[in-house]
């Protein structure tokens, strides 16, 4: 989507121009968009027929460079991304996310010294964006949009950076991570034990024998 919307944007437009683009929003640390894979997905998108190569120019020896346009079938695939991410709430892959699913593996006071440093680090990248925000670069090299997107990752990682703190507060005062009739079992062991309690509650129910 972002590929092709700034084709369309752009065209008709290098390869380079569109990697150039795209590194000066730092979609690389947002939007999944590696620098390394542009070119590659130029070449897809038009071997599916949703960009077509206007031409291709070589300036002394300098490498030759491919112009692209967005076709109508790339006109349409565009829109319906768009409206898809607009209208329908996604939940991006987050590696915290997958690792704080194992916290019990974790000594406790690393866990709550984890977590506040992950607070302390979030509010410094607050900092950042509030000082981006109120800059000259943003007021005349930006549209207002990008600024309306700073606002919403501000307002993300005051949030984030709150829950921490709560949660390594909770960790310190030696709340269990289980229900309190399971005691404080370690690792995997009390996770195991979860489990099965839940299972025997009803809270969870087993599709069949074979799916453990």
């Amino acid at each position: 989507m972002m590929i092709l919307g700034l084709v369309r944007w752009m065209q008709p437009v290098h390869g380079y121009d569109v990697r150039r683009e795209l590194l000066s929003w730092s979609a690389d640390d947002w939007a999944n968009v590696q620098p390394g894979s542009i070119y590659h997905a130029l070449r897809k998108l038009t071997e599916e027929g949703l960009l077509r190569e206007v031409a291709t120019e070589q300036v002394g020896g300098r490498p030759a460079r491919t112009t692209y346009e967005v076709t109508t079938k790339g006109e349409d695939e565009f829109e319906t991304l768009l409206r898809d991410m607009w209208w329908r709430l996604q939940t991006p892959p987050d590696p915290f996310a997958a690792a704080f699913s194992f916290l019990p593996a974790l000594p406790r006071e690393e866990a709550a010294a984890a977590l506040r440093n992950r607070a302390q680090l979030l509010r410094a990248g607050h900092e950042s964006m509030r000082a981006s925000l109120g800059s000259e670069w943003i007021r005349r090299s930006k549209p207002l949009h990008v600024g309306w997107m700073l606002e919403l990752w501000m307002a993300r990682s005051e949030a984030e950076s709150a829950w921490c703190d709560r949660i390594a507060e909770r960790i310190d005062s030696g709340v269990p991570y289980l229900p309190a009739e399971l005691g404080e079992t370690p690792g995997w062991e009390a996770m195991r034990a979860q489990t099965e309690a839940l299972a025997e509650s009803g809270d969870i129910h087993e599709d069949s024998e074979n799916e453990q």
